[in-house]
């Protein structure tokens, strides 16, 4: 296997103070930690309700869904605490094709990893800024 390195990529400390997550926002992230926790280990009797698209790559329309699901999450906060689902990747069986954001923040130019981390930490944040809830993403098969 053979490939060609392009730059470092940096880590995610680096990443992390580049674009830092506001402090209300922390704040706010380990409150709903606890509060998962608190469901996943039954000190809750709430629904803990993971709810997005198959993908998310464009940040408008994110926004647009999880500030929707920002008012369902308001009538229904005393049985059921939700999760936007924010993936931002689109694994492949032959590894050829657009990938999601992470790979190709945007699909009309080169893929680029570096400009896919930051707009997914960027849209990540105005998530949780925007709407207070805390998103969800994943990683399937990284190796694609």
């Amino acid at each position: 296997m053979s490939f060609e390195f392009i730059r470092k990529l940096p880590t995610p400390t680096e990443v992390k103070n580049e674009l830092p997550v506001p402090k209300n926002v922390a704040a706010l992230k380990t409150q709903r930690d606890k509060e998962i926790a608190d469901v996943i280990t039954g000190r809750s009797d709430k629904f803990l309700a993971i709810i997005g698209p198959c993908s998310a790559d464009n940040e408008d329309a994110v926004l647009d869904y999880t500030l929707r699901l920002k008012k369902v999450q308001e009538k229904i906060a005393d049985k059921v605490l939700i999760i936007p689902r924010v993936y931002t990747n689109k694994p492949r069986t032959t590894g050829t094709g657009y990938k999601g954001m992470l790979h190709q923040p945007d699909p009309e130019k080169k893929p680029d990893l570096l400009a896919g981390l930051i707009a997914i930490r960027k849209m990540h944040i105005r998530v949780m800024e925007e709407t207070e809830l805390m998103p969800a993403d994943e990683m399937l098969y990284p190796e694609n």
